[in-house]
């Protein structure tokens, strides 16, 4: 008689256990896709930060009085190069955001320079920099995605249960969003004073 009372308290608790440990596999597997997801935006990051000083070298000798706006660019990299998102994401998303901000206005300098503009060196850089945007932005996206699906995945019954008896934080993950600053439109009259 006890043996019939146990069994289904058994195979409930079995039943439980299983999807306890089926929910926490998911949730660390999401947590993991979103720290893969960093890094892609990290290696994408590199690469803008490697082609930056090479496309400031080449326009240092056309853009004299532009010295401030390349030295600003060359300031920004290396503080955006040090910061990771694992340090604080954050700091990186703020960094990132003024450094595009600086690069756009840095495009649109060029158009001051004729010269610069046509030489052949020049237009493979800034073919290349727009490749290495598009990256970028196509990782961005790839890591908001991945940030919505940890943050429903933690929310929502009963990975909200399991993120909280195993720690799994969704908090700290912010969305790779863009500042005010680069929402606003370009006005090149600013350039041409």
């Amino acid at each position: 008689m006890e043996t019939e009372w146990l069994n289904p308290w058994v195979i409930g608790g079995a039943v439980v256990v299983v999807l306890f440990y089926a929910q926490y596999v998911r949730l660390i597997s999401i947590r993991n896709k979103v720290r893969e997801s960093a890094s892609d935006i990290d290696v994408q990051l590199k690469k803008r930060y490697d082609l930056i000083p090479n496309m400031l070298q080449m326009a240092a000798k056309f853009m004299e009085h532009e010295k401030s706006l390349m030295t600003e660019l060359t300031e920004l990299r290396t503080k955006a190069m040090a910061s990771t998102f694992a340090g604080s994401p954050k700091e990186k998303m703020a960094l990132e955001s003024q450094l595009s901000q600086k690069l756009n206005d840095f495009k649109v300098s060029l158009e001051n320079y004729p010269d610069l503009k046509s030489n052949q060196t020049m237009i493979t850089a800034m073919q290349s920099m727009n490749e290495v945007e598009e990256h970028i932005s196509a990782a961005r996206r790839f890591y908001n995605s991945n940030v919505t699906r940890l943050k429903n995945a933690v929310e929502i019954f009963p990975g909200n249960i399991v993120a909280a008896i195993v720690g799994v934080d969704y908090q700290s993950t912010p969305f790779f969003e863009i500042s005010e600053t680069e929402k606003q439109p370009i006005n090149s009259k600013d350039y041409f004073k």
